[in-house]
């Protein structure tokens, strides 16, 4: 708007606009903290099966196999949980679990008769795995 003179006269609704001053964020710090799209989706892989030696103690009772909490923890097995134990492929066996602290990762302890009679010999290669709740 011109006033009389031809000098330019500011309105009223410009004057009053207050300016406000504010720091500006580092966004490389807010970019920290978000993970990567790959990660977000990103689900652990769990062990589901381990290949290990079945080995014979006369103290275990008949269908039950004593595993090392390193072992059962590496497969999500719980003391008294149901467990498939599969030698060479054809001989599939179940037994209750007993996790104990001390022993291998690659051992299983199983009573020396019951394994005999399936034709299992001592520190044979076997597989051993959770059992699920389907089968």
């Amino acid at each position: 708007m011109y006033g009389e003179e031809g000098k330019e006269v500011s309105s009223s609704r410009e004057e009053s606009k207050p300016v406000i001053e504010t720091k500006k964020i580092d966004v490389s710090k807010l970019i920290s903290i978000i993970p990567p799209a790959s990660q977000l989706r990103r689900k652990e892989a769990r062990i589901r099966e381990k290949r290990i030696r079945i080995r014979y103690d006369e103290s275990m009772p008949t269908g039950t196999v004593r595993l090392s909490k390193g072992l059962a923890d590496m497969l999500s097995i719980k003391d008294g949980d149901l467990v498939d134990i599969v030698v060479a492929g054809r001989h599939k066996f179940v037994y209750k679990a007993i996790v104990v602290e001390e022993g291998g990762l690659n051992e299983a302890y199983c009573n020396p008769e019951e394994l005999r009679e399936r034709g299992v010999a001592d520190n044979s290669i076997a597989t051993v795995r959770r059992r699920s709740g389907g089968e």
